[in-house]
C-alpha cells in the first residue's frame, strides 16, 4: 500500500514538472489534422500586416498587392477580431508534393498613391502574414552559432530601404535612400509522409522573400516569359542582386516559387518550432528569486503568528513578564474598533467582487492552458476564453460583494451588486473606446467593428449583470458574517504615528515585492504581446502567480500587524492598497520597458500603448489588493478569535 502511494505522489510530480517545464510545447490541437494527398490543392491564406513600430494591424488587401477574383474572409472568432487579425484568401494556391518555379502572380503598375502606400509600409517595417493549413508562415534565421536552434520570425518585410551600389541590401542613412520591395516569394512546405496511405500531413510553412526587378521580351502577355525567372531554362532567383525599386511609374511583377521537403517532424508536434524557448534558465532565476521573496516573507509571518500566539498562552498561564506586557497591548488595544465599518465601505464591497472575478477569471485560464486547451494553433482562442470567464465570474462578484456589504451592515444591495457588475468594465470600456477611435482614425485592421462593439455590450447586460445579480441574491441571503469581537459605539482616538507607518509610505513600500516577484516574467509577457510573439510557457507563469498570491497574501499580514500594534485600526482599505499598489510599479516598468525595449515613434501608437498598459495595470491593482484584502481579512479575524477579551 505504502509502494502505491509512494508512486502515485511521485507520478504526480513528476507530472506537474513535466507540465511546467513541457508546457513551452505542451498543447491540444484542438482541430483535427487534414490528409493531403499528392496533387491536392492547398490554399494559402493571408493574416494582417504587423508592425512592432507602430503597433498598427492593417488587412493584407490595404496594400495594392495581387488579389484573387473574389475576396473570402474566414470565419473569425471574437478573439481574432479584437487582436485585429483578418484572414482571407490569396491568389496563391499550391498542388501537394508538386514543386513550382517562377509562378507569375500579376504585374502591377505604381502609381504616386500605391507607390506612397508601399514606402509608408516599409518605413514603418511592416511584415506580411500568411497561412497554411492553420501554420502561420515563418522567416527562418539561422544563427552565427551553427549549434544554436534556428529562428522563427513570423512573417516576412515588404520591403527594405537602402541605397544600392550593387550588393543588396546596403544601407546607407543618405537622402538618396531608395525603397525596394520583396516581389518574390520562395516557400518552402515541410509536411510528415504516413508509408502505409502516402498521404501526408503539413507540419512546416517557411519563406525566403527576394526583390527582384523581372524582365521580359517583348509584350505583357498572361504567357509572357521572364528573363530573370524561367522554369524553362531552369533560371531561379537566389539572391536580390538586382532588386525591384517602389516608385511612382514602376512596374512591379510578383512571383513565387514552392519546395516540399519531407520532415520527421510529426504533425502533432509541428508548433514546438514556433514555440521554441531557449533562454529557459532565466525564467527558472524569476522563479528561484520569487522564492526567496517568498521564503522571507513567510518566515515573517510565521514569526509574527507564533509570537502572538505564544504570548496569548504566556497571558493565560500568567507567566508574562511586565516589558512583554507592555510589547503586546498595541494590537489588542484595539479590539473594539478593528472591525468598525470603514469610510467608502461600499466601494470597497465593489472593488473585493471584481477582483474576485478577476482571481477566478485567471486561475481556471491559467489552469485550461497548462492542460493545452489553449493551443497556440487555435488564434484568439485565450482573449476569447478570458472575455466569457470574466463575464461568466460575474457570479462570484456579485455573492463576494454582497457578503461583505451584509457585514458592513447595508441593506441596499442591489445598488451593490449593479456597480460591482458596472464600475470595473465602465472604466475600462471608456478608455477602450478612446482608444478604438484614434485606431479608426489610422485605418488599422485593429479597430474594432460596431458589430463586435455590439456583441461585447450584450456579453455584458445580457450575461454578466444579471449573474452579478444572482450572485449577489444568494451572498446576501446567506446569514451575515459574525465579528469576532463587538465594536465600541465611540472609535478610539488612533495615536499620532511614527513616519514610517505614514499610510502613504507603508503603501508604496507594500508593493514592491509582489511587483519583484513577478517582473521577471512580465518582460516576456510584454515582449510577446507587443513584438508579436509568441507566449506559452504557462506552467511558468502558473507558478509566478501563485508566488505572486502568496506574496501579496504574506506582505499585506505583515504590514497590517505593524499597523494594528502601532493602535492604527484602519486597516480595511489600507490592506486592499498595500498589495495594490504593485500596480503603480507595473505602469512604470511598462513606461520603462517602452523607451528602452519599443521602437514606436508616432504619437498615436504610444497613446494606444499607454492606454492599454493603464487598463492592464488598473486591473492588476484591482486583483492584488482584493488578494491582499481577504489575506488581512483572514489575520484579524483570526488574531482576535483567539484572544480573552474582558
Amino acid at each position: 500500500m505504502d509502494f502505491r502511494r509512494r508512486s502515485t505522489t511521485i507520478a504526480a510530480v513528476l507530472l506537474l514538472l513535466s507540465l511546467i517545464h513541457g508546457s513551452v510545447c505542451f498543447y491540444l490541437p484542438g482541430v483535427a489534422p487534414e490528409d493531403f494527398l499528392k496533387g491536392d490543392e492547398l490554399k494559402v491564406k493571408v493574416n494582417k500586416l504587423i508592425s512592432t513600430k507602430t503597433q498598427l494591424p492593417y488587412s493584407y488587401y490595404s496594400l495594392p498587392y495581387c488579389q484573387p477574383k473574389q475576396i473570402l474572409d474566414s470565419a473569425e472568432n471574437l478573439g481574432e477580431v479584437l487582436r485585429g487579425d483578418r484572414i482571407e484568401n490569396s491568389p496563391y494556391v499550391f498542388k501537394m508534393r508538386e514543386p513550382q518555379m517562377c509562378n507569375i502572380v500579376c504585374r502591377i503598375k505604381l502609381d504616386a498613391k500605391t507607390a506612397k502606400k508601399f514606402k509608408e509600409k516599409i518605413d514603418d517595417e511592416y511584415r506580411v502574414n500568411m497561412i497554411l493549413d492553420n501554420l502561420p508562415l515563418v522567416v527562418p534565421i539561422r544563427r552565427i552559432d551553427q549549434e544554436s536552434p534556428t529562428v522563427y520570425q513570423l512573417g516576412f518585410h515588404v520591403g527594405l530601404k537602402g541605397q544600392y551600389t550593387g550588393v543588396y541590401p546596403l544601407f546607407i542613412s543618405t537622402k538618396d535612400e531608395k525603397y525596394f520591395i520583396h516581389n518574390h516569394l520562395a516557400f518552402t512546405v515541410k509536411y510528415h509522409k504516413d508509408l502505409q496511405t502516402d498521404s501526408a500531413r503539413i507540419v512546416g510553412f517557411e519563406v525566403k522573400p527576394f526583390s527582384v526587378k523581372h524582365e521580359y521580351e517583348g509584350k505583357w502577355s498572361d504567357k509572357v516569359r521572364l528573363t530573370t525567372c524561367d522554369p524553362h531554362a531552369k533560371h531561379t532567383v537566389v539572391n536580390s542582386n538586382s532588386p525591384q525599386e517602389v516608385a511612382e511609374n514602376k512596374e512591379i511583377i510578383f512571383t513565387y516559387d514552392v519546395e516540399f521537403q519531407e520532415s520527421d517532424v510529426k504533425w502533432a508536434s509541428r508548433w514546438d518550432a514556433y514555440l521554441l524557448m531557449s533562454d529557459d534558465q532565466i525564467h527558472w532565476f524569476s522563479i528561484v528569486n520569487s522564492l526567496m521573496i517568498v521564503l522571507f516573507l513567510s518566515g515573517m509571518v510565521a514569526m509574527i503568528m507564533l509570537r502572538t500566539l505564544y504570548r496569548d498562552i504566556s497571558k493565560y498561564n500568567e507567566l508574562e513578564t511586565q516589558e512583554e506586557a507592555q510589547e503586546e497591548t498595541g494590537w489588542k488595544l484595539v479590539h473594539g474598533d478593528v472591525f468598525r465599518s470603514p469610510s467608502n465601505s461600499d466601494l470597497l464591497c465593489v472593488y473585493v467582487g471584481t477582483g474576485v472575478q478577476f482571481f477566478g477569471m485567471l486561475l481556471v485560464t491559467m489552469i485550461f492552458a497548462i492542460l493545452g486547451f489553449l493551443s497556440p494553433s487555435n488564434r484568439g482562442g485565450l482573449m476569447t476564453a478570458m472575455l466569457l470567464l470574466w463575464v461568466f465570474m460575474g457570479l462570484f462578484a456579485g455573492y463576494a460583494s454582497a457578503r461583505l456589504y451584509k457585514m458592513f451592515k447595508g441593506s441596499d444591495w442591489k445598488k451593490t451588486a449593479f456597480r460591482t457588475a458596472i464600475m470595473f468594465p465602465g472604466i475600462v470600456s471608456a478608455i477602450f473606446f478612446v482608444l478604438n477611435a484614434l485606431i479608426w482614425g489610422q485605418k488599422s485592421s485593429g479597430a474594432v467593428p460596431f458589430g463586435t462593439m455590439f456583441a461585447l455590450i450584450v456579453l455584458w447586460f445580457g450575461i454578466s449583470l444579471p449573474l452579478v445579480y444572482v450572485g449577489s441574491y444568494v451572498g446576501f441571503k446567506k446569514a451575515a458574517i459574525e465579528d469576532p469581537v463587538k465594536t465600541n459605539k465611540i472609535p478610539r482616538q488612533i495615536p499620532e504615528q511614527a513616519w514610517y507607518m505614514n499610510p502613504i509610505f507603508s503603501i508604496l513600500i507594500g508593493g514592491i515585492l509582489p511587483f519583484g516577484a513577478v517582473f521577471i516574467e512580465l518582460f516576456f509577457i510584454l515582449t510577446s504581446i507587443w513584438l508579436n510573439q509568441f507566449y506559452y510557457i504557462f506552467g511558468f507563469l502558473f507558478l509566478v502567480f501563485c508566488i505572486l498570491v502568496v506574496t501579496c497574501a504574506e506582505i499585506t499580514i505583515v504590514l497590517c500587524y505593524f499597523q494594528l500594534c502601532s493602535e492604527d485600526y484602519l486597516w480595511w482599505w489600507r490592506s486592499y492598497l498595500t498589495s495594490g499598489s504593485s500596480a503603480l510599479y507595473l505602469f512604470l516598468y511598462a513606461t520603462f520597458y517602452f523607451f528602452t525595449k519599443l521602437e514606436i515613434t508616432k504619437f498615436v501608437s504610444g497613446v494606444l500603448y499607454f492606454g492599454y498598459m493603464l487598463i492592464a495595470s488598473y486591473a492588476f491593482f484591482v486583483l492584488t489588493g482584493t488578494i491582499g484584502f481577504y489575506a488581512c481579512f483572514w489575520f484579524t479575524r483570526l488574531i482576535y478569535s483567539s484572544v480573552k477579551i474582558d
